[in-house]
Parts: C-alpha cells; structure tokens; sequence
C-alpha cells in the first residue's frame, strides 16, 4: 500500500483513510463483545482463590483499541487489570510476574469453558518478569486477527474524574519511586484510563490523521525491515500519535480540517526533530514545586522530549537520536510526494506550529 499513499492526490486522503484504514465495523463489533466478555471473566474470577489480599478493581480497554485509533487489519489493545490492596508501585514490579501467572490461567480457563464465539492464543513469553501477557484473538469468519497485551497494574488512581487532575501526591509518589528504581516511565499503565481519555474524546477527523500517520510510520517500519536483514529500530509509535495531537491542536484546533496540511505538519515536525519539546498540563502542572522541580528537569533534558501527558517520568520519544534521524530521513523524502500536492500541483502547506512548548521562568 505503499504507492497506494505516496501517489494519491491531496484531496483524496480523506477517502484513502475511509476505504483503507478505518476498521471493519463488523469485527470491531464481534471484538468488543468478547473483550467484555474476557474482562467481566477476569475481574470475577481472577485471584479469587488466592491467598493474598489483590483483587482486580477494574479491567480497562487500551490500546489503539481503547482510544479509537485502531488501523483496518492492524488492531491492537492493551487490557489493563487493575489490582487494589497493593501499597507501591514496587510492590506491582516485584510482584508482576505471579499476578501473569494467575492471568494465564484464569485465560485458559476461559478458553475451556468457551464462553466467547472468537478464538484466541495465549503466548508465553521467554523473558524473566515480563511486563505483559500477550494473546492473539482471530475470527476466522473474517480472516483478521486483534494482537492483545493483558498488563497488571497498581490500581493507584481509584476512581477516574474527568473533571479534574489526580492528586498531586500520586504523582509526588511515582517520581520519587521512578527515581530510586531508575525506573522512569516503567509504570505508565497505572495511567492507562488518562491515556485513553487525552485522545477518547477527540475529533474523529483528527483520529482519521492519527491513523493516517500511524500507517505511514508502519510503512516505513516494514518497508526497512523488508530491504534490510537487521532492522534498525525507529521512535515509539506513541510518540508520532502525540506529535500529530500536538500539532493539530497548535495548528487547527478545528473539527474539519485539511488532512493534507495536517499530515505534512506532522511530517515536517519529523524533520525538526531536534528542536521538539513537547508537554501538556492536563493531568498535571507546575503547581506542586516538587512535582515542578521534575518537570522542569525533564524538559531540560536532550531533545527530541516529548512527555506522556498522563505518565511525567516518560519521555515518550525515547533517547536514542539515531532512531529519530532515520525517520526524519524518511519523512523529508516524502514531502515532495502527490500525497501533499494541489490538483495543479502546487504543494500544500503545512500548518504555522512551533516546536516547543514554553516552560515556566
């Protein structure tokens, strides 16, 4: 598909995204049904029979699933067991491991008692105190398949407000914690229901640029490891999902917009890697001084810095600038492409967007 994009004309993305990436609605639908079937069954059921106090509080949908992202063929999710009676985030580190444990087999036991119409395969994973439980879920009616990633989590926030930021203190405690463990974005997922809600209620159109841009980076993606036998790793796909929120919001701000400039801002800010810092004050701020002292390091730190807006020990863009200057390389050739070009080919602009954000003096 990649001529597909490179060679459609400006004015055609928008019936590009609609015809190529938006997820078939019939297995979004089949998907979601055993999605709540799978976290009714582990909140019910998962350590019931234990003999320590953790109990699952709540299972939220993340993921590309979860925020309304999702490509067509290419869904993922993350499903975020929360677990109450757990004091720390070190206690979630130390302990993760047998809390997978007891998530597998509460899986297979739903896969015994076929409870859901849509089969799925758990995976085992090589690695000592893996982060996550991975399983595929197929429907072979429709020949599509949703990779899954189960993750235990320290129930930390309680109750989600849409209305107003989590208490200071949660935050004070997952830096200092992140601190001593040297462990700095390692507990994002406590802050999954934040994620879901920075992108939940947005637009559907900026959703559509989201996607766009995410299948652009995952044709670069294949498209490396097709030419070459070691891949080299690019950015965090999470962080181009923020970048194209970023610049849809400092650029447009508009329910309609043209997806052509949209999708050239991002790709120009791509380019400019160096200069990005990025951050958001809507779960947290400058307010607190310790919470302020952090953040302000975090945003001294070498560029590109690009921090989760519900997570303010992770640098999203990670620290590796060779990952960046790859792709910058690769988005700067294709903004000469018919993608961005008028019917009398003429190129589209891109949107006015600077590329940082100003930090309190």
């Amino acid at each position: 598909m990649t001529q597909k994009l490179s060679n459609t004309p400006a004015r055609e993305l928008d019936k590009f995204i609609e015809d190529h990436l938006l997820p078939d609605t019939i297995f979004r639908t089949e998907v979601r049904a055993a999605i709540n079937t799978i976290c009714a069954f582990l909140k019910e059921r998962c350590f019931q029979g234990t003999a320590h106090p953790v109990r699952v509080s709540k299972v939220v949908k993340g993921g590309s699933s979860g925020k309304g992202t999702a490509l067509k063929g290419r869904s993922d999710a993350d499903l975020v067991v929360f677990l109450n009676n757990l004091s720390s985030f070190e206690e979630q580190l130390k302990k993760r491991e047998d809390f997978i444990r007891e998530i597998r087999e509460q899986l297979y036991a739903l896969q015994r008692e076929g409870c859901i119409r849509v089969k799925f395969k758990v995976q085992r994973s090589c690695l000592p105190n893996p982060r996550a439980l991975g399983f595929t879920l197929s429907s072979p009616r429709l020949q599509q398949e949703v990779q899954f990633d189960v993750l235990p989590a320290y129930d930390v926030l309680g109750h989600v407000s849409t209305d107003r930021k989590p208490d200071p203190q949660i935050y004070r405690s997952l830096i200092i914690e992140c601190t001593c463990l040297r462990k700095e974005g390692e507990f994002s997922t406590c802050f999954t229901e934040l994620q879901r809600n920075f992108l939940k209620d947005r637009p559907p159109k900026l959703k559509s640029l989201i996607r766009l841009v995410k299948h652009w980076y995952q044709l670069v993606w294949h498209l490396r490891k097709k030419r070459k036998k070691r891949k080299k790793p690019l950015p965090p796909q999470y962080a181009l999902e923020l970048l194209t929120v970023y610049a849809w919001e400092r650029g447009s701000g508009d329910i309609e917009f043209n997806t052509a400039q949209g999708f050239r801002t991002v790709l120009e800010l791509v380019t400019k890697y160096r200069q990005l810092r990025i951050y958001w004050t809507k779960y947290y701020d400058f307010q607190d001084q310790y919470i302020s002292n952090f953040l302000l390091s975090q945003l001294r730190r070498t560029r590109p810095v690009i921090l989760d807006p519900a997570d303010p020990t992770g640098n999203v863009a990670g620290s590796n600038s060779k990952d960046w200057q790859r792709l910058a390389d690769k988005a700067r050739s294709w903004l000469g492409n018919a993608c961005f070009k008028r019917g009398d080919g003429s190129l589209v602009g891109p949107w006015n967007v600077p590329t940082e954000v100003p930090v309190p003096q």
